[in-house]
């Protein structure tokens, strides 16, 4: 199928002929957290190097959203629409109310700063899960280098009692999280070795 570039074919089977592979935009170092804002009819993603995120509206094209935006990465709604986000250089979650005014929701665990929250998922009982990576403080590329306080971990946070725990602190590089259907399971990426610092 054009636009697509199949390496193992046991994986053909999953491109559908009525879906073709469409650029929308392009001029970006990489991005993150990409996600659908329906009843604004856009999409919100992070050009994470370049510190800013951008709006894509199909009549209006590319747009800058917000800048800075303490180099966010991965971003979620929860269940009243709200926007969450992973911040780098803030080493926190952040909420935009639905009035675009900004909340820090969490930058701490047990006393200690948070490294570099990564990608977030909300559960359907309003439970915020975020991967928190040494990533976005080992450089200055992605948030800027800082020490790292704690080791790498998934955690769980209560957004309505402010509660956060590890849910799996055995991770070297905790990266993408994606819920099942069911949410019966969370599905983490590990994306790698990384050198910690505490």
């Amino acid at each position: 199928m054009e636009g697509f570039d199949i390496v193992d074919r046991r994986f053909a089977h999953y491109i559908l002929e009525n879906a073709p592979l469409e650029e929308l935009a392009a001029g970006f170092r990489w991005i993150e957290g990409l996600v659908w804002m329906g009843d604004a009819d856009c999409l919100l993603f992070q050009d994470l190097p370049r510190d800013r995120t951008m709006r894509w509206i199909e009549e209006g094209g590319v747009s800058v959203y917000r800048s800075p935006s303490g180099y966010a990465n991965g971003q979620a709604r929860d269940r009243q629409g709200r926007l969450i986000s992973c911040s780098h250089r803030e080493r926190c979650l952040f909420r935009t109310e639905l009035d675009g005014s900004l909340t820090r929701l969490v930058d701490r665990h047990a006393g200690k700063r948070l490294n570099a929250p990564n990608d977030v998922v909300v559960k359907s009982d309003g439970s915020v899960w975020f991967t928190d990576p040494l990533y976005g403080i080992q450089n200055d590329y992605e948030g800027g280098r800082q020490v790292s306080e704690q080791p790498p971990a998934l955690y769980r946070f209560d957004p309505e009692t402010g509660d956060i725990a590890i849910a799996a602190g055995d991770f070297d590089g905790p990266n993408g999280l994606a819920f099942s259907p069911d949410e019966s399971r969370l599905y983490v990426s590990e994306t790698g070795d990384q050198t910690t610092d505490c």
